[in-house]
């Protein structure tokens, strides 16, 4: 075996990051504080039922499946997948709630476009093409790429490929020049909350989320995401991986600018690289101890970054099957910009909109015969914003305003009573769960100035044999996003390996 890489937890970036040092040769160890791997894909299972605690969402499954090919195995024999068709059901509350059934199938989406006026088929159209340009450019450029030093940002040709990102606009502005009708605008830009940033600030190349749904689809595993977790640790152990839960890192140990290994409980593991999975901010704050190797992320610098929203998620266990509505559904708040702004400011939110999701709906053994896992979320004030503390009435103020929301959508008027089982995550659990810093969900919010190379990197700029991965550090947030990052760490560690020269 090669040289020796403990990795700081089991979350996707660490597993992706550990499976392609695995795989190169390298004997890696991975210290993970929980029972299970996932880290946010986290699953509950109580009485029958089972929740995935994250990310829901399966896109761009290739990224998904690529990870097991890298080792030479089929992706079907670990994570099976199903498209879903339709991708979602999205519900604007009003008089009479207006209701919108939304698939990836091009003929379907034009006679729904169409049906607003030339003007809005038109702009959806171009919409999809400015899109897929500027995807082109951030995923080649970009997404796929470390920024190690600021040549690799700061020459002719990347300044002119930065350029056609267009990333000054907000992604809400954008769709509104494209397409004048509110709910169209609406339904194509709520999806930057997937990564914790408010579609009214959230710089538009964003609007790649819902782009990337439109054109390749929305996909389920089976079990729920948790089993991407599992079969990923399952993965890396088949190659000869070996992973220690229930083992939280206390702190990573460095002098004179080089890693030294983790000191796990009074224990010092030894080690020339770490992985440091842990959210970017908490580890700068609570694992790394010397300034030297914090650098410019000081607590007091850590303290003023921008950091994504938070969620609150209701995991019930329902009596009876719901089969008019979708594996996801979204209710928009008839006070949308206020809803949007309160969670940004920290106020208590009025009239939230929600995300539903009930797994059942594609895989019936995720609860018992004839009855539903619901899984309800609302994108909420991460803990350094909110003006308000987290105790039973705030989760109780929530949970009505949740229940009076979702009670008007047709087939749900007695949900309240149908409720057997309940588990309540908080942006307080985040935090204590999974050292989610201020129990930002989402991890630092991925602003036009923390992103790329403002962005925290995966290799350590003041201490040799350190690298970061994770939602927190470039590219961003996502689960394929976070594969992407383990992937660049895993590269950044085999390049400094082998002197600068690895591609």
């Amino acid at each position: 075996m090669g040289k020796k890489v403990v990795v700081v937890g089991a979350g996707i970036g660490g597993l992706s990051a550990a499976i392609r040092l695995q795989h190169a040769g390298y004997s890696v160890e991975i210290y993970e504080k929980q029972s299970i791997p996932g880290g946010k894909m986290h699953q509950i299972r109580e009485q029958g039922f089972t929740f995935d605690v994250g990310p829901t969402i399966v896109m761009m499954p290739s990224i998904y499946q690529d990870i097991f090919r890298l080792c030479g195995r089929d992706p079907d024999d670990y994570i099976p997948m199903t498209r879903l068709d339709p991708m979602y059901e999205v519900f604007f509350e009003g008089d009479p709630i207006r209701h919108y059934t939304i698939g990836n199938n091009l003929p379907d989406l034009m006679r729904m476009v169409e049906a607003k006026g030339p003007r809005n088929a038109k702009g959806f159209l171009d919409y999809l093409s400015e899109m897929y340009t500027r995807y082109q450019v951030a995923y080649q450029h970009f997404i796929t790429r470390p920024f190690r030093h600021r040549r690799d940002i700061y020459n002719p040709y990347m300044l002119v490929q930065a350029m056609k990102l267009k990333t000054f606009g907000s992604a809400d502005r954008m769709m509104a020049k494209f397409m004048p009708d509110k709910d169209l605008q609406r339904m194509l830009s709520f999806q930057t909350l997937y990564i914790g940033v408010s579609p009214t600030n959230g710089p538009s190349l964003y609007n790649i989320i819902p782009m990337i749904e439109l054109l390749y689809g929305i996909w389920c595993i089976k079990g729920g995401m948790h089993t991407m977790a599992e079969q990923m640790a399952r993965l890396f152990e088949e190659i000869g991986g070996k992973i220690h839960y229930n083992a939280q890192v206390r702190k990573i140990v460095a002098t004179d600018g080089r890693v030294q290994g983790i000191q796990v409980d009074d224990r010092l593991i030894e080690s020339p690289y770490v992985v440091c999975n842990a959210d970017f901010p908490y580890a700068m704050k609570e694992l790394v101890e010397s300034p030297r190797i914090r650098g410019k992320y000081s607590p007091k610098k850590i303290d003023s970054m921008d950091y994504s929203c938070s969620c609150l998620v209701f995991y019930w266990g329902v009596k009876g099957t719901y089969d008019h509505l979708s594996t996801h559904n979204f209710v928009i708040s008839s006070q949308y910009d206020d809803n949007l702004r309160s969670i940004f400011d920290g106020s208590e939110i009025e009239h939230p909109s929600i995300y539903l999701h009930i797994p059942t709906q594609t895989d019936p053994s995720m609860a018992p015969q004839g009855q539903s896992a619901f899984y309800a979320l609302l994108p909420i004030s991460e803990l350094g914003t909110a003006k308000y503390s987290w105790n039973e009435q705030t989760v109780k103020l929530y949970r009505d305003k949740v229940l009076q929301a979702l009670t008007r959508l047709p087939g749900l008027e007695n949900l309240k009573e149908s409720i057997v089982f309940e588990r309540v995550f908080t942006p307080e659990d985040f935090k204590q769960e999974f050292n989610a810093y201020r129990g930002a969900t989402f991890g630092l919010q991925p602003t036009l100035l923390q992103s790329n190379h403002w962005r925290p990197q995966a290799k350590a700029k003041h201490c040799e044999g350190l690298y970061f991965t994770g939602s927190s550090t470039h590219p961003g947030a996502g689960v394929p996003i976070v594969m992407q990052s383990g992937k660049i760490c895993a590269e950044e560690l085999r390049r400094d390996e082998k002197g600068d020269s690895f591609e």
